[in-house]
């Protein structure tokens, strides 16, 4: 072909997969209009006045602008700007903190939340494998703080796996959070690949472990497609995420925040998020936001509501 390029569309390799974009094509549904409004400079003058990061802006999600202008919702990312691990498609940077714990940091965080007046919010993390609790105990300080500084405010917290640790874990649990979030991320076939450290079975014991110790406690789990996946191992994973007990799913396109993450292979049309959508719900998940631009935290107030009026229906 002309210049070397590649073919426009390819043949998907199995049956309920559509045709393949070429990477670094964006087509129409995933252009946005990057109009930072005066909502999105007070927050990010609350944030930077508290020297508090965001995933937002660290794992450069491309609904950074909607959230923080429209919705007034921000994604606090506590324990550092540092993870211990580097998978293959996080923008966050790596490295070793070297055990370093700001004890102020739940504090801070509080106040914000409070400051911004929110109604719902996001508390997620980097990777800490260097400490003895991998973090958790950041988790629960940063919610009893949220708790004492801004009582109606539903908290939900994305944790990371602990390395498998149980106490470290019920430690969080113990806390009750509206919701609790650990995302799986891809298929078990493309987790080696994909993520660091982390295995698809962990994830899984993570979130069954979860309604485990408090049958109450809502989860949630996200995933990105575009890695190589295919479709019936989405299916799969959605069958084991509702296997143990998972209450929401999320579940977006996979887009390369730089040259140095991993290529994305290929995109999905709205068409199949909606089928997706159609195949979570009828698996019996409470919720399922499926689409293009959905990220774990995209319109979480929204999940959590919809959840719960799922289940007094």
């Amino acid at each position: 072909m002309p210049g070397g390029r590649r073919r426009l569309f390819e043949k998907p390799e199995r049956s309920g997969m559509t045709r393949m974009g070429i990477v670094g094509e964006k087509p129409p549904w995933l252009t946005i209009k990057a109009t930072p409004g005066p909502n999105y400079q007070r927050l990010k003058g609350i944030m930077r006045g508290k020297t508090l990061h965001t995933v937002c802006e660290e794992a450069h999600c491309p609904n950074i602008f909607e959230c923080w202008d429209k919705d007034k919702t921000a994604t606090f990312m506590i324990l550092g700007d540092t993870c211990t691990r580097n998978c293959r498609f996080c923008a966050v940077k790596s490295g070793r903190p070297g055990g370093r714990v700001d004890w102020e940091e739940p504090d801070r965080v509080a106040d914000a939340v409070r400051d911004m007046q929110l109604d719902h919010a996001v508390i997620t993390s980097v990777d800490r494998d260097d400490l003895p609790d991998g973090g958790a105990s950041i988790f629960g300080a940063t919610v009893l703080a949220i708790r004492r500084e801004a009582p109606g405010c539903q908290v939900e917290l994305l944790i990371p796996d602990f390395a498998g640790d149980e106490i470290a874990l019920q430690l969080v649990v113990d806390k009750k959070p509206e919701l609790l979030d650990h995302n799986i991320e891809t298929v078990r076939r493309m987790t080696p690949k994909v993520r660091s450290r982390a295995t698809y079975d962990r994830s899984l014991e993570v979130l069954r472990n979860a309604k485990i110790m408090n049958p109450g406690q809502r989860t949630k789990s996200s995933m990105m497609l575009g890695v190589g996946e295919h479709w019936d191992e989405i299916l799969e994973t959605l069958d084991d995420l509702r296997g143990v007990g998972v209450d929401i799913v999320t579940i977006g396109q996979y887009l390369r925040p730089t040259h140095k993450q991993m290529e994305m292979v290929r995109f999905y049309t709205p068409n199949e998020f909606a089928a997706l959508q159609e195949e979570g719900m009828k698996r019996g998940f409470l919720h399922v936001e499926s689409g293009p631009l959905v990220r774990t935290s995209y319109h979480a107030a929204r999940q959590a509501r919809q959840a719960t009026a799922a289940v007094k229906s």
